[in-house]
């Protein structure tokens, strides 16, 4: 009888230890297929444009900058693919990464599926901080660096504002997005303000940056946010395991030996400084880290140790696409990369809303 148990029980366990290998290798290859889409999507976009450069000629251009023994190029492609199309691409990429990111483990924290860097104010803090800069020529910092000065530094008022809260109030995760979302409102009727008062050329520049774009993005720009990104995601997937254990709720946490409130202030900043990173250079750009979690999520699961990676690159490829068709849809026109986001995410949130059939944790 002992025997016949125990071979019962090494069948179960090898049937559990075979699920598990397969729910693993689906979320790996879902990985593997949103990098393989980020090429592709590059690939594409480097080819589209207003001005008429064959797919031959992109990529030549390209090529030329390492090989250029066996590679031409003319003024017009490397001026066009080399310095406006690529450093747009790759700063699409980095944004949507880093954006996705950041919504997801603010979720993560705080177990709330409207959590992400623009309900939480950090992107209107950006926004207001730009239009300080634009419309009165104020900021901390001069020259080229005044709006990205501004924008970073406004970016994190709303970060401090909330830890505060967490810090002397013990604030719950809910008054954490209540307060989040109060932040948005002062800081959107703050610059609403500045806007009705100013000038209609300077009001329509900080308009242009309030709803996001990716036209001034440049190869000096993508270094500090490739730094920031690296330096925030590092401590982000070390701290995976003990975003999963939070998801439990904060005393199942703390009795697995979780610091909750310290865990919860360190994932805070970190996201808030990646979000501060990005928006300053691209403006507010909204629903890449509301809704690329939530479609990761759904497919692969709740287990940050695979869903912060799946959601960075799948948020990186839906900035890409989206940045993509703004500049394409109706060219020469340029469109601003945030009405594409709000056009693509709304709808496509809404849907997910009425299909999901259960909860999203």
């Amino acid at each position: 009888m002992t025997n016949s148990n125990e071979t019962i029980t090494e069948t179960k366990d090898a049937e559990i230890k075979a699920e598990y290998k397969k729910f693993v290798g689906r979320k790996i290859i879902f990985i593997l297929i949103c990098i393989i889409a980020i090429f592709i999507l590059a690939g594409i976009a480097a080819t589209l444009g207003s001005a008429d450069i064959s797919f031959l000629e992109t990529y030549s251009t390209i090529l030329h900058k390492f090989i250029p023994t066996y590679f031409s190029t003319s003024w017009l492609a490397d001026v066009c693919v080399w310095n406006l199309r690529l450093p747009r691409i790759l700063m699409a990429i980095l944004a949507g990464v880093g954006l996705a990111i950041a919504g997801t483990v603010m979720q993560a924290i705080l177990r709330n599926p409207l959590a992400s860097p623009f309900t939480l104010g950090i992107s209107a803090g950006a926004g207001f901080g730009a239009a300080v800069a634009i419309l009165l020529g104020a900021g901390v910092l001069a020259g080229e660096y005044l709006i990205i000065g501004n924008a970073f530094l406004f970016s994190l008022i709303p970060t401090f504002i909330i830890l505060g809260l967490t810090r002397y109030k013990r604030a719950t995760p809910e008054t954490m997005i209540l307060a989040g979302i109060a932040i948005l409102y002062i800081f959107s009727a703050a610059t609403t303000l500045l806007m009705y008062f100013s000038e209609p050329e300077a009001v329509k520049e900080a308009y242009f940056w309030m709803v996001g774009s990716l036209g001034k993005a440049s190869w000096d720009d993508l270094l500090p946010v490739s730094v920031v990104l690296a330096c925030c995601l590092v401590p982000l997937m070390w701290k995976s395991w003990d975003l999963n254990v939070m998801g439990a709720g904060d005393e199942t946490a703390k009795s697995l030996g979780v610091n909750v409130g310290r865990t919860r202030v360190l994932i805070l900043m970190l996201a808030s400084l990646m979000t501060a990173a990005i928006v300053c250079f691209t403006g507010t750009i909204g629903f890449i880290g509301l809704v690329a979690p939530h479609m990761c999520r759904m497919v692969i699961g709740g287990d940050n140790r695979f869903l912060i990676p799946a959601s960075g690159l799948f948020g990186g490829a839906l900035l890409l696409g989206a940045d993509t068709i703004a500049r394409t849809i109706i060219a020469p026109v340029i469109l601003p990369v945030g009405v594409i986001t709000a056009f693509m995410g709304g709808p496509l949130f809404l849907y997910l809303i009425l299909r999901k059939k259960k909860e999203f944790w």
